[in-house]
């Protein structure tokens, strides 16, 4: 029985790895000068022509690696969040996460930190607000899905204000900038190892608690009577939540939606183990965010949209459907 079940997880894993690497290749070949798969191969190898090799180490592959991890990371705090809640609508853009992390990225560059600083700002932020999202919900009865919802489209809604005012007190010359981040972009996206080792060892940590998110996801008392430590797992999922979407952020500016699509996508095709569930976000999210990416910067060669605009336009459409089933 264990083979079965541990052939049961490794194959879609495998087909969704195959999958990312296709989408990494897809990236690092197209855009205003393609470069064919012969090509592709004498760069691997450090034979390709100068152009090739600078379009591929320097342009292509690290933006497409930080588009990978930022959508994995973005996916992973989306289906923690959803187990948490127990609610399919749950998401680090909907609950007002990143938004928080905005605020506290984009105080953080107007006082003029950078590095680091940037991403623990966004941390901050992050946390902060998860903080007040879960306090303001929380009635006599505890928390309910509507009031969880509706309490994080309200904080949302008012981190967005925030912002607007931040950027009508910023300099002009910084505006065009703000905004664009404020989007995502990906651009500017030239160290993906951070966020992508952060990836790693958050699915290395989450795959060995998989039973007990499981048990989780059946609700607090059942998994309280099974045996779980439940207050010290939820508040873990908090703070790792939090941090999942400050890094993605602080890499990529505000990217929603990535969250609430592939969690949901994934459980309709692979059932709602969490075992599976959770690598496969960090890879099908990464995928998906690869793929917006390219979209974005093609689309209206040789001017890019905000990859920000893509994954909205995925993502509004099926929070409606999802908002509708769950009515």
């Amino acid at each position: 029985m264990r083979k079965v079940a541990q052939g049961s997880l490794s194959a879609p894993l495998g087909v969704l790895v195959l999958a990312a690497l296709i989408a990494l290749l897809f990236a690092v070949s197209i855009g205003s000068a393609s470069l064919s798969v012969a090509q592709l191969w004498a760069v691997a190898q450090g034979q390709g022509e100068l152009l090739a090799s600078t379009l591929v180490w320097e342009l292509r592959l690290p933006r497409a690696l930080s588009a990978f991890a930022v959508g994995g990371l973005l996916a992973v705090a989306g289906a923690l969040m959803q187990v948490l809640l127990r609610n399919p609508l749950a998401d680090p853009y909907v609950l007002g996460l990143s938004g928080g992390a905005s605020i506290g990225a984009l105080a953080a560059m107007l006082v003029g930190l950078g590095g680091f600083l940037v991403s623990g700002a966004a941390f901050v932020g992050a946390l902060f607000s998860t903080l007040l999202v879960f306090g303001l919900a929380h009635g006599r009865g505890g928390w309910s899905p509507a009031r969880l919802l509706l309490t994080g489209v309200v904080v949302a809604s008012g981190w967005g204000a925030v912002i607007t005012l931040m950027l009508a007190m910023s300099p002009a010359e910084r505006l065009p900038g703000m905004l664009y981040w404020l989007m995502g972009d990906l651009s500017y996206a030239r160290t993906p190892w951070p966020p992508l080792l952060l990836l790693l060892a958050v699915c290395l940590l989450l795959v060995p608690l998989g039973r007990s998110l499981n048990v989780l996801a059946r609700g607090a008392p059942q998994a309280a009577a099974l045996g779980v430590n439940v207050r010290p797992l939820e508040w873990g999922i908090y703070i790792l939540a939090s941090l999942l979407t400050a890094a993605a952020v602080t890499t990529a500016g505000s990217i929603g939606f990535v969250g609430l699509v592939v969690p949901h996508m994934l459980r309709l095709l692979l059932g709602n183990d969490q075992r599976l569930i959770l690598p496969a976000c960090a890879l099908a999210g990464g995928t998906l965010l690869v793929l917006a990416d390219t979209l974005a910067r093609t689309m209206i060669a040789p001017e890019q949209l905000p990859v920000g605009v893509i994954t909205a336009l995925l993502g509004v459409p099926t929070f409606l459907f999802l908002l509708h089933r769950s009515r």
